[in-house]
């Protein structure tokens, strides 16, 4: 298993991590993701292991804590041989303070992940999402004594806006606290906002990206093609709310890609998919997702081997996407505003 840098840390992981967010589905919207149990979970957890990927990432809005505790449990007596990200800012609870960013919140959120993780430590604590009613410092501040306290080793920030990193960046140099890390955030072969704004700034800021959904929400697992029916899963469920849609005729012209290069290497489309990613500016780690044992073993084999130039360039090619203002414009004057890809 290749480790990278944990963007701007002295800390090397492996490049794949696991996503928990199906351990539990205890609650309506999760249970469409995945119900995976303790067992279940401690065989995945232990596959993982044997292939060299220790590092585990989790939320505590997962199933309400639950994908946290059977994470725990299935690290009970090696915790000393895992990575465990988590993060903290949506809701939890009804209560008014029971979800934001705010130093009571984040806090008592840290404290209460420690339990059901069973760790006194997280090795990567991330911000879930932008608070615009806490101030950052506050945010940064709250962040920076968890460190100290010992109880976070590093710290990210997911799904903010490029100036949301930026602001956070340059308030922790100027009042000397922690800074952001790594960012967590959603990039897949049909999801490539990401490269506009926020690459650029990973690049400058040598911050780098964790994916997560990187098969786009299961679009890109090689089932979806053209003229057959929706496949069972994650999407048919209603899995996918409040995702970004897709338009049919572009995710064909992706897969075609996908499946042309297939024929070519051998590999699946997801591998194909995962490695792509593995090849772009940034990416540290992939977030990868699992239903069972058998879409675990599928995505392990991503990595290992590498897409040619010429691969890389088809599908390039077949997800490209007109770029927003005022990208359209900076790209006539390349010679000036080099994009990163």
């Amino acid at each position: 298993m290749e480790h990278r840098l944990l963007g701007y840390s002295g800390l090397k992981v492996p490049v794949l991590s696991l996503g928990t967010a199906t351990f539990g589905g205890t609650t309506e919207f999760f249970s469409r993701w995945g119900q995976t149990d303790v067992k279940e979970a401690a065989r995945m957890v232990d596959l993982c292991l044997e292939h060299g990927l220790n590092f585990f990432d989790t939320a505590d809005m997962y199933s309400l804590g639950h994908s946290e505790t059977i994470l725990g449990k299935t690290l009970l007596g090696r915790r000393d041989k895992a990575l465990i990200s988590t993060k903290a800012t949506f809701a939890v609870g009804e209560g008014p303070n029971d979800k934001g960013s705010s130093r009571f919140h984040l806090i008592n959120a840290c404290e209460a992940s420690l339990k059901r993780l069973g760790t006194d430590y997280i090795d990567v604590y991330f911000i879930h999402g932008f608070d615009a009613m806490t101030p950052m410092e506050e945010t940064l501040s709250a962040l920076d004594l968890l460190i100290k306290q010992g109880k976070v080793r590093y710290i990210g920030c997911s799904n903010f806006s490029g100036w949301h990193v930026m602001k956070s960046l340059s308030l922790s140099e100027k009042h000397h606290f922690a800074r952001y890390s790594v960012y967590q955030g959603y990039y897949s072969l049909i999801g490539r906002d990401y490269e506009c704004e926020l690459m650029p700034l990973g690049i400058e800021e040598k911050l780098g990206l964790m994916v997560w959904s990187p098969l786009g929400w299961g679009r890109l697992s090689g089932k979806f093609r053209r003229g057959q029916p929706m496949p069972e899963g994650r999407i048919k469920s209603g899995g996918a709310q409040n995702g970004p849609l897709v338009e049919d005729e572009y995710l064909y012209r992706v897969v075609d890609a996908l499946d042309a290069v297939s024929k070519e290497t051998g590999k699946s489309v997801p591998q194909i998919a995962l490695n792509w990613l593995l090849q772009r500016p940034t990416v540290v780690n992939i977030v990868i997702g699992a239903r069972n044992e058998a879409q675990l073993k599928e995505n392990l084999g991503a990595t290992g081997w590498k897409l040619s130039r010429e691969q890389i360039a088809k599908l390039d090619a077949a997800s490209a996407r007109p770029l927003p203002y005022p990208y359209w414009h900076q790209n006539d004057f390349r010679e000036r505003n080099p994009f990163p890809v």
